[in-house]
């Protein structure tokens, strides 16, 4: 099981590092396109299209599976311990796999987040300059109700005098 973990752990950067490498160049790719297509059928020269870049999952399982598969044989026939049993060539495809598309989703955020980054910084210097003009709007009216009721307490009128005192005053009481 430990075997199996640490494989599946290097097998995800092993994804990450495939991924990588085919996203800055596809030579072995464009390589195997020429020998095997037609003149027609060849990729564009703007294509960057690899073995696991910009490929569909079933693509990218069937390119690493084949990959794997033929480290497997060379391993088998260099080295006669049973190493390659299917319970850590299944780890090293899916870790694989993973790790491709991991590294897709560390791209592309990256990308997103480089191409939002100055409209993000606008939205919160907006934002902290709309806060800044309701704390003061919010000042000048706590100082305009103030103001408003000095001025009503200042211009209200002397008490009146209550019932009973009325009453005292006709000698009623």
């Amino acid at each position: 099981m430990t075997l199996e973990l640490i494989v599946f752990i290097g097998a995800i950067l092993f994804g990450i590092f495939l991924y990588w490498r085919e996203s800055h160049g596809n030579g072995l790719y464009r390589f195997f396109n020429k020998i095997i297509n037609s003149k027609e059928l060849q990729m564009k020269p703007e294509d960057k299209t690899g073995f696991v870049f910009q490929q569909t999952f079933v693509l990218r399982l069937v390119f690493i599976g084949f990959l794997f598969l033929i480290g497997i044989v060379i391993t088998r026939f260099l080295i006669p311990i049973d190493l390659a049993t299917i319970s850590i060539f299944a780890s090293m495809i899916f870790g694989t796999l993973a790790g491709t598309y991991l590294a897709n989703f560390i791209f592309k955020s990256g990308e997103v987040i480089e191409e939002k980054s100055d409209s993000i910084e606008d939205i919160v210097s907006d934002t902290i300059e709309k806060g800044k003009d309701f704390i003061e709007d919010l000042k000048t009216k706590e100082t305009t109700e103030t103001k408003e009721i000095d001025k009503i307490d200042k211009n209200s009128e002397p008490q009146e005098k209550s019932a009973r005192e009325r009453l005292k005053d006709k000698g009623l009481l």
